[in-house]
């Protein structure tokens, strides 16, 4: 197969698509607006925004491999650039690269958006259909204005089937994103109190998840038939011309209905106190057919995110019974409930990494598969929780409602960073009351103090809170670290 015919976009297609005007031929084998991640033969979108530049970067990209760079008119190159594709707007031009890459490619279009989930779900709908055709999936979470049109611009034109996610904080984003990808399918997996800082209501949220109907005709949307808002959203769909609605959840009426869930062990890697990788095990009836298969991800937040993902899978016309039989080898992400053996100075120690992102919902969920893992010897449940952001009025409220989960998941010593985590403490009895901080670079020295042999540590909060870096520091302070094959706990 020739270069020309394996591109995935070649001068005269780009120049085409965004009106742009090239110096120069040339083929890109990928798309970056980023010079950290860019990889030889990609094509360097140089974008611009109120805080950066990437026209400052161009340089660097050429110098990295980039195949070419898309630049405004007036762009000043210097000597050695790379080849050039100018145009008048560099972020219109990434738009209509996306665009394009839709257009032309016959791919089923699969949108995935939701308070909670989303990442989860498109991953297991792309585990799904990948053994069943060519399948592309956006990769992490480019969700935003910039990273929804970066996936489309990356879309192979052979591609069969093709997975996005659709995130927001403010009415008006997903209207303009879905209009973008013109889904086929559309899944909302929840609506929970998330942003409520940027809404009058949680109300205000399902209005602005449900404008991802508007960039359908027809297809189908899948709903959670749990959700208080699922007949809400129902109605918007119905009203937007969606021909079709399949349902998920425990609900009798469920199209794809969980039945039974439990906590499952995996074979794990021989070594000392390394133990079982935990999982899922689901029981349920999708589309009329009983079901029952494995999900390499705990906690029944996943068990209902594979439900979902089946639905969308049905909706595209997948298998479902080949889709399930792959959900095993889904593991966690990083930021996302990735699981690390730390060797400290006190002994062995796992760490459970949810520092991406929190909720009042998402931390729920990560709390109950807390409480279903077991610690080693004489280890404690220790939880670190940074402020859950964007919440509004009732930040302080849906913090403190937290410490019954914390009970719940026998949780011996609590850590708080910022001031609303740390209203939860007069909710806690004393015992479990360890340090409250207002900075996560000034939790790591009593952390590493407070902690003894067999400890499993969770640590959870929004992305704005850094924890992240507390996450480094017990990194750093390990002679060891190494993904982690965590033992269910016994159940009562």
């Amino acid at each position: 197969m020739t270069a020309a015919m394996t591109a995935l976009w070649t001068s005269e297609e780009a120049a085409r698509a965004t009106g742009g005007a090239t110096d120069r031929p040339w083929r890109a084998s990928g798309v970056s607006i980023d010079t950290r991640r860019l990889e030889a033969g990609d094509l360097f979108v140089a974008l611009k925004g109120p805080n950066f530049d990437g026209h400052d970067f161009v340089a660097a990209a050429s110098g990295n491999g980039a195949a070419a760079a898309v630049v405004s008119r007036d762009f000043e190159a210097g000597r050695g650039t790379t080849p050039l594709l100018r145009v008048d707007d560099t972020t219109r031009a990434l738009r209509d690269l996306g665009e394009a890459a839709r257009a032309r490619c016959p791919a089923k279009r699969i949108a995935i958006t939701g308070s909670v989930g989303k990442t989860g779900t498109k991953e297991a709908v792309r585990c799904g259909l990948a053994p069943q055709g060519r399948t592309y999936a956006s990769a992490g979470n480019l969700n935003n204005a910039y990273g929804v049109p970066l996936s489309l611009s990356r879309l192979p034109r052979d591609s069969e089937y093709a997975v996005f996610e659709l995130g927001m904080n403010h009415g008006g984003e997903i209207s303009e994103l879905t209009r973008m990808v013109a889904p086929n399918i559309a899944v909302i997996t929840t609506i929970e109190p998330v942003h409520l800082e940027f809404f009058q209501s949680i109300a205000g949220v399902a209005d602005a998840k449900a404008e991802i109907f508007e960039g359908m005709t027809g297809g189908t949307a899948v709903l959670n038939r749990e959700n208080p808002f699922f007949h809400y959203l129902s109605e918007k769909a119905d009203r937007a011309g969606i021909a079709r609605i399949l349902s998920f959840g425990a609900h009798p009426d469920a199209d794809a209905r969980l039945h039974a869930y439990r906590s499952q062990e995996f074979a794990g890697e021989a070594g000392a106190n390394i133990g079982s990788e935990i999982g899922s095990e689901v029981e349920a009836v999708v589309m009329g057919s009983p079901l029952r298969y494995a999900i390499g991800l705990p906690g029944r937040h996943s068990a209902l995110n594979s439900l979902a993902a089946l639905a969308a899978i049905h909706a595209a016309g997948g298998d479902i019974e080949t889709a399930a039989a792959h959900f095993a080898t889904l593991s966690p992400l990083q930021g996302r409930g990735a699981r690390q053996r730390l060797r400290l100075d006190c002994g062995p120690v796992t760490l459970i990494d949810e520092t991406y992102n929190a909720s009042p919902a998402a931390t729920r969920a990560a709390l109950q598969v807390f409480g279903d893992l077991a610690p080693e010897g004489n280890g404690r449940r220790i939880f670190v929780l940074g402020d859950m952001l964007e919440l509004g009025p009732e930040a302080e409220r849906l913090h403190r409602a937290l410490a019954r989960d914390i009970s719940a998941a026998q949780v011996a010593r609590v850590f708080t960073v910022g001031p609303l985590a740390a209203s939860l403490m007069a909710d806690l009895p004393a015992d479990k009351r360890a340090r409250a901080v207002e900075q996560a670079a000034d939790l790591a020295e009593p952390l590493l103090a407070e902690l003894q042999a067999g400890d499993i540590v969770l640590i959870k909060g929004s992305a704005g809170v850094a924890l992240h870096r507390l996450r480094d520091a017990l990194l750093s302070a390990s002679r060891v670290d190494r993904p982690v094959r965590d033992r269910p706990a016994k159940e009562a």
